[in-house]
C-alpha cells in the first residue's frame, strides 16, 4: 500500500458566540488501496490554525509514495529529516500529529479493527467524562459568564446531563465579561480574588459535596498569583489545578505544588516525550494532559502516557478541537491503565462543530463508551468536504 495524495482541509466554521476563535484543520491521507485516513491539527482554537494548515501542506509532499502502515518510520522521518522537526514546538508537532492520527486510521481500516485493538486492547470499557469550560455556559450556545449564580447554573446544567465533574476557569472573564480583560500577573487585586472565589463557591454549593471541580487557569496566572488563588480555593476540595503557569519551566510547578494543596495538571502546551520529561523527573504534577493533535499524534501520545505510568502520574487527554480529536482520544484512553477522566469541551455540543463529521460521539450520563468502528471510528462529513478550502498534494 502506498500514499498517493494528501488533502489538507480548513473546516467551514465561525468564531463561537462568546468570541472564541474556532477553526479546525483536518488532513485526509489517501492510498492506492482506496483506503483513506483522517487526522486533525490541534490548533482549532486561538490564533494558529493558518500555521497548522501550512505545516501539514509542507509535510505532505514528504510522505507521498510511502507505506502508510509504517507509522513509526514516517513519524521519525518528519521528526529527524525536516531540520525543524527536532526543535519541535506547537506548529511542527501539530502537523506531525494530524498525519500520525490519519495513518493509524488507515491501519485500523486496513485490518478491520478499531485503533485501540492495535494499541493493546481495552483496559477501560467506559470512560468517566467531565463537562469542560463552563465559564462559557453549558449547552449548544456559548456565552460569557460573569456572576457567580451564572456559574452555578452552568454547573446545574452539566449535572442535569449526568456529569459528576466539571471544569471552570474562574478568572478568565473580568467583571465586564471580557476574556483576559484584567492582568492575572504579579498579585491579584482583591476584587479579582473575591470574584474567583465566589464563582467557585457558587459551583460547589450548586453541585454539593460529591461534585468534582477542576480549576482551569489557562496559564493566565504566574507562580505568585497561582499560589495566592490556590490557597483560597483549597477549601473547596478541588479535583486538580490546571495550567497554573506556563509550562516551559517545570521548577515553577514544583514551587506551586509545594505551596498549594491541590494536585497540579498541565500538558496541552507540552509536546512530545521530551517536553514532558522534566515534569516526570521532578514529579511536580499529578495529571498530564497531552493533546494527541499537537503532541505528536497517537504514536507519541501512547509513549508519553506509558512514561507517565512509570512515575504514578495520571492521564487526562486534552480534547479541545473537532470531532476527530475526540475520536482519537477515545481510542487511546480505552487502552491506558493510568487513565483518569475524559475532557468533553463545551464546543463539542455546538452544531457548527458536530456537523464537521459523520458521527456525533457524546457521553451518556457522564460516561463515554468506546466506538468499535474500524480505525479511529470517525469520518469527515460531505458538508465538510464540499464547503472547506482545501489543498491537495500529489506526487
Amino acid at each position: 500500500m502506498k500514499i498517493v495524495s494528501v488533502d489538507v482541509i480548513k473546516a467551514p466554521t465561525k468564531d463561537s458566540d462568546s468570541g472564541y476563535k474556532w477553526n479546525p484543520v483536518f488532513v485526509k491521507i489517501n492510498t492506492d488501496a482506496g483506503i483513506s485516513g483522517i487526522g486533525e491539527v490541534g490548533l482549532a482554537y486561538a490564533n494558529a490554525s493558518q500555521a497548522g494548515f501550512g505545516m501539514v501542506v509542507d509535510f505532505a509532499e514528504l510522505i507521498i509514495g510511502m507505506d502508510p502502515m509504517n507509522i513509526e518510520q514516517i513519524w521519525n522521518k518528519l521528526h529527524r529529516t525536516t531540520f525543524w522537526g527536532m526543535g519541535g514546538g506547537t506548529v511542527i508537532f501539530s502537523g506531525m500529529s494530524a498525519i500520525d492520527i490519519a495513518l493509524w486510521d488507515i491501519k485500523g481500516k486496513a485490518l478491520g479493527v478499531p485503533v485501540y485493538q492495535l494499541l493493546g486492547g481495552k483496559t477501560n470499557s467506559k470512560l468517566r467524562t467531565y463537562a469542560s469550560q463552563i465559564q462559557f455556559g453549558w449547552g449548544k450556545q456559548s456565552k460569557n459568564l460573569i456572576q457567580p449564580e451564572e456559574y452555578a447554573q452552568a454547573a446545574r446544567d452539566a449535572i442535569a446531563d449526568g456529569y459528576n465533574c466539571i471544569k471552570v476557569d474562574p478568572i478568565g472573564y473580568d467583571l465586564e465579561g471580557k476574556w483576559m480583560g484584567w492582568s492575572n500577573y504579579g498579585l491579584l487585586e482583591n476584587k479579582q480574588l473575591k470574584i474567583a472565589v465566589e464563582r467557585v463557591a457558587a459551583i460547589r454549593e450548586a453541585g454539593g459535596p460529591d461534585l468534582d471541580i477542576i480549576i482551569e487557569l489557562h496559564s493566565l496566572t504566574d507562580t505568585n498569583t497561582a499560589i495566592q488563588l490556590g490557597r483560597e480555593l483549597e477549601k473547596f476540595r478541588c479535583f486538580y489545578y490546571e495550567e497554573p503557569t506556563q509550562p516551559l519551566n517545570s521548577s515553577l510547578f514544583k514551587e506551586i505544588n509545594r505551596e498549594v494543596k491541590i494536585p497540579l495538571a498541565t500538558g496541552e502546551r507540552s509536546y512530545s516525550r521530551w517536553g514532558f520529561r522534566p515534569f516526570f523527573e521532578d514529579r511536580s504534577i499529578s495529571i498530564i494532559q497531552p493533546d494527541l493533535c499537537n503532541t505528536g499524534g497517537i504514536s507519541e501520545g501512547k509513549k508519553i502516557c506509558d512514561m507517565a505510568h512509570v512515575y504514578d502520574i495520571g492521564v487526562q487527554i486534552h480534547v479541545c478541537g473537532g470531532p476527530v480529536s475526540t475520536a482519537a482520544a477515545l481510542q487511546l484512553e480505552a487502552v491506558i491503565p493510568n487513565f483518569v477522566i475524559h475532557e468533553h469541551h463545551q464546543m463539542a455540543l455546538v452544531e457548527d462543530n458536530i456537523q464537521l463529521c459523520n458521527y456525533d460521539y457524546q457521553p451518556k450520563n457522564g460516561y463515554y463508551e468506546i466506538p468499535d468502528r474500524p480505525g479511529i471510528g470517525q469520518e469527515l462529513s460531505e458538508y465538510t468536504m464540499k464547503k472547506s478550502p482545501m489543498i491537495v498534494t500529489v506526487k
